[in-house]
């Protein structure tokens, strides 16, 4: 009791000092007591980040992870439903009655061939060849389940009124889903929206956020199968088209500005070399920063597909499989947010964290650097400098429809690559679980801010519609017909799963992943045992 009372004190006198933003802020009494619930529920939250690792689904296939994730909230009082979008492992989860509408989301897939056993800093695949949380998605809707759970016992307690939405980032690393959202209204009557990914740094920001919004399409080539080497007269192969459009494209690269990002893989080049290919397949991603120059580049695209099926003697059709479109963070949202950011502070790293980091780094020739200890500014257009261009988040076909800002946290180590097994090492052990806990206490302290502060959510609006949206509108180049790609991963993981599922978490018999696999924390060897 006496710990308990000096922490709440010390907390409370940390609130204090912090300086407070233009509009009136939820009390520092309550986010103190946000502070403390989700202290109390640690231990659940570093059960839910070592659950959904061991899941490791990626999109379209988080059939376990959402089971489990709406189990919880269920338990406590949400309201699911499920399959929204026409998306079966979508879901929102809701609770309460009468203010402001606050939605909360996190990305919960994993990445193809990126199993990587947790705790160790060498790469060493849990199951070769299968998914993994390479970039770390298993922490952000655990951090995002406390932070509700948090909020809703102060505001029930306080009596304080305002509504919650929780929804999952299904196929995020595929940009599949969240236009789809958008699209089918899941965001209608939401008057703010926060959302979480993991990161080393603990921060947030707002306005232009620099990113890529992107298309992703698939390019169908129908040809005419004939005798390789008996007849190819004969034949008309879709494979030439394919690979025409692919020179093509790598040809017109040469002449698009510096800020594009574009990619493909050949997902159907044919079944054996002694057929003429009667079918072919490549799948492409368009980036560039701004709505009008990512619907031109697609449409260069489409042209060059085409005329790679003119110039073969084949046909070609196309389907949109994805959109992403920029990020764009509400200032005043960030701006409370960010306070709240500071309050919190970075976790506090033990010896032991900072040792397992710099084995991870040296392990795998990264750049040595310590798990970050102070919280850093807020980001900004000003602070972020002109971007060149790079990588996407659907999230910002969110940020297009209500004021939304992403918080990122501290639940990995620094110079891990993105979308890469290095970026999995952490995310079962003990920085990720602080990490998660100290991202959990900013947002229900934000959500706080915004059930309590009508001005907040005034001005969130007014900075939406009169500098976000003033000049630029929301266009995605989805179209009727386009329809989430469902059955994307589904052919993997009927073969993946059974032996995935061996290496489920039972914390039930485990305190922790690491216990259940038997790996000592931390492990600081860096050269695999041979």
């Amino acid at each position: 009791m006496k710990m308990k009372l000096r922490t709440a004190l010390s907390l409370g006198a940390a609130f204090a000092s912090v300086p407070a933003p233009a509009f009136a802020q939820a009390s520092t009494s309550l986010k103190a007591e946000a502070a403390a619930s989700v202290d109390a529920k640690a231990k659940l939250v570093q059960e839910m980040v070592d659950s959904v690792f061991s899941f490791a689904e990626p999109g379209f296939q988080e059939f376990k992870t959402s089971e489990y994730l709406t189990g919880i909230l269920e338990k406590n009082g949400f309201k699911i439903t499920r399959g929204v979008a026409g998306i079966p492992t979508a879901w929102t989860a809701t609770w309460g009655e009468g203010g402001p509408l606050i939605a909360l989301g996190s990305d919960i897939d994993g990445l193809l061939g990126l199993s990587q056993t947790p705790g160790v800093p060498y790469l060493k695949p849990q199951v070769a060849g299968a998914p993994g949380h390479g970039e770390g998605h298993n922490s952000g809707m655990p951090l995002i389940v406390a932070a509700a759970l948090a909020a809703k016992e102060v505001m029930v307690k306080h009596g304080i009124k305002g509504r919650l939405m929780l929804w999952p980032g299904v196929a995020e690393e595929l940009l599949a889903t969240k236009a789809y959202y958008v699209r089918s209204g899941l965001f209608k009557g939401v008057d703010a929206s926060i959302f979480t990914h993991v990161g080393s740094g603990f921060g947030t920001g707002w306005g232009d956020m620099g990113n890529n919004g992107m298309v992703s399409v698939e390019y169908n080539f129908k040809g005419k199968t004939s005798h390789a080497a008996g007849a190819p007269w004969a034949g008309r192969s879709a494979l030439d088209g394919v690979e025409l459009m692919d020179i093509a494209w790598n040809m017109r690269r040469e002449h698009l500005p510096v800020t594009q990002r574009s990619h493909y893989v050949i997902t159907n080049g044919g079944g054996q070399p002694n057929i003429v290919p009667g079918d072919a397949t490549v799948w492409y991603y368009f980036r560039e920063q701004k709505f009008d120059t990512i619907r031109e580049l697609y449409e260069t695209g489409n042209t060059i597909s085409e005329a790679a099926a003119k110039a073969t003697g084949t046909t070609v059709t196309r389907r949109v499989l994805g959109y992403a479109a920029p990020n764009h963070g509400n200032r005043p949202l960030a701006e409370a947010a960010q306070k709240n950011i500071e309050l919190v502070g970075m976790p506090k790293w033990t010896a032991d964290d900072q040792a397992f980091a710099k084995a991870a780094q040296t392990a795998n020739a990264l750049k040595l650097k310590p798990l970050e200890t102070e919280v850093g500014k807020i980001s900004t257009p000003d602070t972020r400098g002109e971007s060149m261009g790079g990588g996407s988040d659907d999230i910002g076909d969110i940020m297009w429809t209500v004021p939304t800002i992403t918080i990122r946290f501290p639940s990995n180590v620094p110079s891990m690559i993105g979308h890469n097994v290095t970026s999995a090492i952490a995310m079962a052990t003990p920085i990720a679980h602080k990490g998660a806990v100290a991202g959990a206490k900013a947002v229900a302290m934000t959500v706080l801010d915004i059930a309590t502060t009508p001005k907040l959510v005034t001005e969130a609006k007014t900075y939406f519609t009169n500098v976000q949206t003033k000049e630029v509108k929301y266009d995605p180049v989805l179209t009727a017909e386009d329809k989430p790609a469902i059955w994307l991963n589904e052919k993997i993981m009927k073969e993946m799963r059974p032996e995935m599922e061996k290496y489920y978490y039972d914390p039930a018999k485990y305190p922790t992943y690491l216990d259940q696999l038997g790996i000592k924390y931390p492990t600081l060897t860096t050269t695999a045992p041979k």
